[in-house]
């Protein structure tokens, strides 16, 4: 079958601006994001266990073969503190995460304040010129 809507039909000019409201937008971001997350919860545990079996199966696999590993004691001293700086790393990645997003939260609270500000002082201009203007008007009149 074959399409009856035009090519200028199907795509918006830029002179088209979209209409909504705006809170629907962050309300649907907001609930993407929590699906996200959600979604990575579910699968982290997974991943660890995953993990864990293959490394389960090649203790078992090697387990039978009496190899001698001449480092082990320091493979397992690095291994512990390669996990640990690991581990650090991703307290501090979070911990700048949260404190990102909360600087963001409050310049976006100045940001609305500065614009509220700034609407009440041209409000406050519009009332000074107009009246100003009555004021002129008015003596205009009266000559």
């Amino acid at each position: 079958m074959v399409d009856s809507t035009s090519k200028d039909e199907a795509t918006t000019t830029p002179t088209q601006r979209p209409t909504g409201d705006v809170s629907k937008l962050y309300d649907a971001v907001n609930e993407n994001f929590v699906k996200t997350v959600d979604e990575l919860a579910k699968v982290q545990p997974k991943y660890g266990q995953s993990i864990h079996n293959t490394i389960l199966a090649q203790k078992q696999l090697t387990s039978g073969w009496n190899l001698q590993v001449a480092y082990s004691e320091q493979f397992v001293k690095e291994s512990d503190e390669i996990t640990k700086n690991i581990v650090n790393a991703i307290d501090v990645n979070n911990e700048m995460t949260v404190k990102s997003l909360e600087a963001i939260t409050e310049n976006s609270k100045t940001f609305n304040r500065t614009i509220d500000s700034f609407t009440e002082f041209n409000i406050n201009i519009a009332k000074t010129w107009n009246s100003l203007y009555s004021v002129q008007q008015q003596q205009f009149l009266k000559k």
